[in-house]
């Protein structure tokens, strides 16, 4: 949606206007009340807001004229009010308005911070962020639970979503990337929620991820080869574990000559090669209808010549086509999953192929996934907050019905330190990989201590 649009329905909203289509108005209830938070100047936001949105011609804006507009607002209410308004409440008032109509309202600044991972809003009194791995309560309100929702919905309508009383779950995401979700009531008893995972505006490189410590130099260097000759790699974690994260960075070894195809429910990758066609899933329409998810577009991106395959998370039947597509010439691919262990994502990709409808005995499943999956990445949140990659788990393949494995590299946790700071380190099991035959034959060398522990 463009600032013009949604400056006219800021016009509309202002004036009250009726509704023109057939989506119901949703009229959020605030079940739990919780402490309101005192604004001394919530009224006066108000009045100023209402003034600018009249003062802005539509037909020719232009956003660096936002903010004087704005300020020439406020000189009329002091002087025709003979109000006393400090300099520094005058300033953030400024800023807080111009954020209610170009960003997003009381949260901008908290997606400005680059320090901010996570952003959690549990209705209009309660804002949380994750800084540095701990999650820590804010001083951001928001007026009431309508003021919550507009936001919300500034958020869904760019990219054609919704939400509504038919439909009060949503998955969405920021111009940067920054994935979002949420829900509002009835689901959710305190009002409407919304939660924010942000993205470095500049990806992550392997560097950073060696200077954060979620993994070493060596398992760089592995993990690199890995790409380059074109092993399938699943990159398998909990929730806020890193996983998307690990997976651009290991995208960015992906040649720059090769077609690369990515699938996700809310386009989040950011990769700097200029052969990438991103496919977005997409939701029903009001009728129900029309909806395409991520099984479809897998399905259909097979037929669009691709040397690369990236799927952002597989989490259901997706998972017998991601498997297939391995298994018939599109080698290279990656993905993410849910999973605590390397063994525990290959029992999850059982079930999320018995989820695809088919009929298969278990023994054919497993013979799939083992010649399909090469290397499994397992990343893990520690009680710190760090994230580290705790396992490269190779598949051997199969003995008899079960999945073999082995791990190539650890990371051994021995303890923390006063500080709750995790103790421990990454160690080699001094295994040779079979996979380093394919990494030979690609012309990728790597440092023959490499495996030494």
């Amino acid at each position: 949606m463009s600032l013009l649009k949604r400056l006219e329905k800021e016009k509309e909203r202002e004036k009250e206007k009726p509704r023109q289509d057939n989506t119901p108005r949703i009229e959020v209830r605030q079940i739990i009340s919780l402490p309101q938070a005192q604004d001394p100047w919530r009224e006066l936001k108000g009045i100023i807001h209402k003034e600018t949105i009249k003062n802005i011609k539509l037909d020719n804006i232009v956003l660096e004229e936002i903010e004087p507009i704005v300020q020439k607002v406020i000189d009329n209410y002091v002087e025709s009010n003979g109000a006393l308004l400090p300099r520094n409440d005058r300033q953030r008032i400024v800023q807080e308005v111009v954020d209610e109509i170009l960003g997003f309202g009381p949260i901008s600044p908290l997606l400005k911070d680059e320090s901010i991972s996570e952003i959690m809003v549990n209705g209009p009194n309660q804002v949380y962020v994750e800084r540095h791995g701990i999650i820590e309560l804010t001083n951001v309100t928001f007026q009431d639970d309508n003021h919550v929702l507009h936001i919300i919905e500034k958020i869904v309508a760019p990219i054609g979503r919704r939400i509504d009383e038919s439909q009060p779950m949503v998955d969405a995401r920021l111009p940067d990337g920054s994935r979002v979700n949420a829900v509002i009531p009835p689901l959710s008893l305190i009002g409407p929620v919304i939660t924010i995972r942000k993205f470095s505006r500049d990806p992550y490189s392997v560097e950073d991820l060696v200077t954060f410590g979620t993994l070493n130099r060596e398992m760089a260097q592995l993990l690199e080869a890995c790409v380059k000759a074109r092993l399938n790699i699943l990159v398998s974690g909990g929730t806020g574990s890193g996983k998307t994260t690990t997976l651009n960075v290991l995208s960015s070894f992906i040649p720059e000559h090769e077609r690369i195809i990515t699938i996700e429910d809310a386009a989040e990758l950011q990769l700097n090669q200029s052969h990438v066609i991103t496919l977005e899933t997409r939701p029903p329409n009001i009728e129900g209808k029309g909806m395409i998810n991520i099984r479809d577009l897998v399905r259909n991106s097979l037929r669009m010549r691709p040397e690369r395959i990236i799927v952002g998370e597989v989490r259901g039947g997706e998972a017998l086509d991601m498997l297939q597509a391995m298994n018939t010439g599109h080698d290279g691919s990656l993905t993410t999953g849910h999973a605590n262990s390397p063994r525990d994502m290959l029992s999850r990709l059982e079930t999320m192929v018995l989820m695809a409808g088919m009929d298969l005995p278990i023994k054919a499943i497993r013979e799939q996934v083992s010649s399909a999956i090469d290397v499994i990445v397992q990343q893990s949140r520690l009680r710190d907050g760090s994230r580290k990659i705790t396992h490269i788990t190779e598949v051997l393949g199969m003995e008899g019905d079960t999945i073999v494995t082995q791990d190539i590299y650890k990371f051994e946790q021995k303890g923390v330190d006063s500080n709750i700071h995790v103790l421990g380190g990454f160690k080699a099991a001094g295994i040779r990989p079979r996979f380093m035959d394919t990494i030979i034959a690609a012309g990728q060398i790597l440092p023959e201590n490499i495996f030494i522990s």
